[in-house]
């Protein structure tokens, strides 16, 4: 009760005995608020400095809750701290509340709580403006730290007194760093990622901020980025506090990424470099005016194209006026003036005269712009263009002459035209217009019939013997001829040396043409006189038949030279179509003619040995070699099947020349098994005759005389000899090698002719020797020829030979050397040496030579 009594007492402000009376009185005279605060948390006593914070007096205040004073939201934090106090005596807290003024306004003090036997003593601190000031300044520190933010600005602090260090989250940023990362500031570890090159410039700015001689520093540089690659960074740096020795203790500053304003520097740079070069190659000045002051400034080409090494800045207003020609100033100030008022790009040309006296033509380019400063501006470039005009100039004369002379460049075009497309001699289309026309009846603009491909018989032997000049009037004449005969839409060419060709109008049809060819052919085989004599040649034409549409011009030109190719191997003066057969034909002799000369290239030409045998003992006296053609699909070939296509191609040399090479192995093989054939003769055609080095390659081979003989076609060689041919005949023979003449009796040999040549044999023709056993006046036209050979000392062989009764003739007719079937057939080599080894055709018959006597009856019967 007592203590019930004692508490309600200090709910009243008058009236405190004892120890409280005392409290009281110094709670009063206290500055600062103070209540007392019983168990149950209501105010029992207050100073006059607490109500004062109401504004109320202490009676209102005491008995009432101290909660009731308290701001909502620290009424919690409050509460706990009382009873944290209540249930441990002798303890204090403190901590920042607000309270609640009447008015609702919140007013921030610090709470002091301190435990006494009755109760707690709550002492306030204002603390309003305390904190006022610190959320300003946190707003404040908010605002500066988003500013450098929003700047990608990157803050260090170095405090050198108290060894902190610091660096923002940006700061790390910038290098690659996680913001939570611990940075190690010393200079060393610093520097190290520092550019190399960068070092030197960076530590000295640095040692002087460090020394005192700046306060603000500013630089940049590289630092390596945590990927390895190098930012560009420009730090700045201010000095804010310093020691006694006037050197800095604190600095703060920032670091800002620079490096995309770097590689935009780098690249206006190049573009800056570029278009330096650019201007200085193309010799273009610059200048600017300020259009507003009237100040001008140009640049050291412009003066130069101006002539001027150098004008002062008052001179350069006036400049271009005193340079204009006095005819193109008035419309060049008019173009600047227009130019500059209309406020878009204009172009100018105009004239100068340099101070030199020459004039120079000059091209502007101007435009007007406001800079930065609000100043209207006129900027542009000039470049002299003289050489240009003077270019135009001249180009304007060449047109000028150009134009006058047109019409005879045009004449002259035509001339090179029909000159292009026409024959020079005959004025015939030529080799070129026909190919033009070919295309044209390509392409369906034109349809023929026919062609026609002409070529001149014996032309060469007039060029050759009365000149060139006789054979060009043949070959007018000639073409008079076609013009004359052909019709108007008839496409008559001359295409090369005495060939000439028709395209024959669709017009006409097949009796149409062969009647022109006929007229062709009987108008070209008159006589022509020339200076006295009279020229005679005549016409080989080949016809390609081509309305039945199967095949293209070019084609029936191939076919039209075809058919004149047969024409002129069936004897020439004549005309023929060309056909399927004819086509096939020609097939298989260019077919044969390209197996000739893979076959040479192969080794596909062999010899085979036919023995010859002596009339009286048959003995074998010698054997001919023969060419055969071992085909890979068609087996042994005789010489009629490629003779005269081997001829065709010049391939006779070739295959003479590896006839003769096998034939002496062969020959020397025997000679070395000991074979008794004592010599062995090849044929020689007329180019292997006429070969440059045949005598040469002859001495090498180092034949031993009377071992080989030259067969040599009476038909060509006896009455026909060249001197080349003659002197290299008598080579021969001075090697040792025998002539004999082939088939004799075939030709027209005179017996001076034999004389001439002097062979050690000739060889009587199998077509004479056949008909001896039939009747008495062919044995003695071959008993005259081998008696005429005898008178000229000439061995002589009979070839032929198919029954042993023609050899007993013949060896009664004085016959010396035999050959023919009746004793042995062509054989290869092998077989030849089996046919020496087996002496059969011993065995087959005896033959006794008769007597002398007898060869007279015989030749008589």
């Amino acid at each position: 009760m007592k203590t019930a009594s004692k508490n309600r007492d200090l709910g009243r402000t008058p009236a405190v005995d004892g120890p409280f009376k005392d409290l009281a009185a110094i709670l009063d005279s206290m500055p600062l608020g103070f209540c007392l605060i019983d168990p149950q948390g209501v105010v029992r006593r207050t100073n006059m400095a607490f109500s004062g914070l109401f504004a109320l007096s202490p009676d209102t205040i005491c008995g009432k809750p101290i909660l009731g004073f308290l701001h909502n939201e620290d009424s919690a934090s409050f509460a706990e701290a009382l009873a944290d106090i209540g249930m441990n005596a002798h303890t204090e807290s403190q901590l920042d509340i607000r309270l609640v003024q009447p008015d609702g306004v919140p007013y921030w003090v610090t709470a002091s709580l301190s435990a006494i036997e009755s109760g707690v003593i709550l002492q306030v601190h204002p603390i309003g403006e305390m904190k006022q000031a610190l959320e300003t300044l946190q707003k404040s520190e908010m605002r500066w730290k988003y500013a450098l933010e929003s700047a990608h600005q990157g803050v260090w602090d170095h405090d050198f007194k108290s060894g902190d260090l610091f660096y923002s989250k940006h700061w790390k940023l910038i290098r690659g760093m996680a913001p939570d990362a611990i940075v190690d500031g010393s200079l060393d570890e610093w520097i190290a990622n520092v550019y190399p090159a960068d070092r030197e410039h960076v530590l000295e700015y640095i040692r002087r901020q460090d020394e005192g001689e700046v306060e603000f520093n500013t630089f940049q540089y590289r630092e390596r980025h945590a990927d390895g690659h190098w930012v560009w960074i420009e730090s700045r740096g201010a000095s804010i506090e310093w020691g006694p020795d006037g050197k800095p203790t604190r600095i703060i500053g920032t670091d800002t990424d620079i490096s995309k304003r770097k590689r935009a520097e780098a690249q206006l740079e190049e573009v800056t470099r570029r278009l330096l070069l650019a201007m200085d190659a193309s010799q273009i000045g610059v200048f600017e005016a300020n259009l507003d002051t009237g100040e001008v400034m140009r640049d050291a080409l412009l003066l130069k194209i101006y002539g001027h090494e150098f004008a002062a800045p008052a001179d350069q207003p006036t400049l271009l006026d005193k340079l204009l020609h006095p005819e193109d100033r008035e419309a060049a100030l008019t173009t600047i003036s227009d130019g500059t008022a209309s406020n878009r790009p204009f172009a100018n040309a105009f004239r100068i005269i340099r101070p030199d006296g020459e004039i120079r033509h000059i091209r502007s380019s101007s435009v007007t712009f406001v800079d930065a400063e609000g100043a209207r501006k006129l900027i542009g470039a000039n470049w002299d263009i003289t050489d240009d005009v003077a270019l135009r100039d001249e180009l304007d004369r060449a047109r000028q002459l150009a134009e006058a002379r047109n019409v005879e460049l045009e004449a002259a075009r035509t001339r090179i035209e029909y000159n292009a497309l026409h024959d020079h001699l005959t004025g015939l289309p030529n080799r070129r217009y026909l190919d033009q026309r070919l295309e044209d009846w390509i392409a369906e603009k034109v349809a023929y019939c026919a062609i026609l491909h002409i070529d001149l018989d014996r032309f060469k032997q007039i060029n050759d013997t009365l000149g060139h000049q006789a054979g060009d009037t043949m070959l007018v004449h000639t073409a008079r001829v076609l013009s004359s005969i052909t019709k108007e839409r008839d496409f008559v060419a001359r295409i090369g040396g005495d060939e000439f060709l028709i395209l024959c109008d669709s017009q006409h049809g097949q009796d149409d043409v062969i009647a022109m060819t006929d007229r062709i052919i009987d108008a070209l085989r008159q006589p022509v006189p020339y200076e006295g004599h009279l020229c005679r040649f005549g016409a080989s034409v080949g016809i390609a038949w081509t309305l039945d549409g199967t095949v293209d011009a070019k084609q029936s030109l191939m076919n039209a030279d075809i058919a004149l190719y047969r024409a002129k191997d069936q004897g020439r003066n004549r005309y023929e179509f060309f056909t399927k057969q004819l086509q096939t034909q020609i097939h298989h002799v260019k077919r044969t003619a390209d197996e000739i000369v893979k076959g040479l290239e192969d080794g596909e030409f062999i010899p085979v040995y036919q023995p010859q045998f002596d009339a009286r003992t048959l003995d074998i006296a010698g054997v001919e070699t023969l060419a055969r053609w071992k085909h890979p699909q068609h087996g042994f070939l005789a010489p009629d099947y490629f003779l005269k296509i081997a001829e065709d191609i010049n391939a006779l040399t070739a295959i003479d020349r590896t006839i003769a090479e096998q034939a002496l192995r062969d020959f020397g093989r025997w000679e070395a098994q000991g074979f008794s054939i004592p010599r062995i003769s090849v044929n020689v055609s007329s180019p292997r005759l006429r070969e440059s080095g045949l005598i040469e390659s002859l001495k090498r081979l180092d034949i031993p005389r009377g071992k080989l003989s030259f067969e040599l076609l009476e038909s060509i060689f006896l009455d026909d000899l060249d001197e080349r041919s003659s002197k290299t005949l008598s080579d021969i023979k001075a090697l040792g090698i025998d002539i004999e003449i082939d088939d004799f009796g075939t030709g027209h040999a005179s017996i001076i002719g034999l004389m001439k040549l002097s062979p050690s044999r000739l060889k009587i023709d199998g077509a004479l020797v056949k008909p001896i056993t039939d009747t008495t006046e062919q044995r003695q036209l071959v008993g005259s020829i081998i008696d005429i050979g005898h008178s000229l000392n000439i061995e002589v062989v009979a070839e032929g030979v198919e029954t042993r009764q023609h050899a007993d003739i013949l060896r009664d007719l004085g016959c010396d050397i035999l050959q023919g079937y009746a004793f042995a057939r062509p054989m290869t080599r092998a077989d030849l040496e089996a046919f020496v080894r087996s002496a059969s055709w011993r065995e087959a018959q005896t033959l006794v030579a008769p007597p002398r006597s007898s060869r007279t009856r015989n030749l008589k019967s």
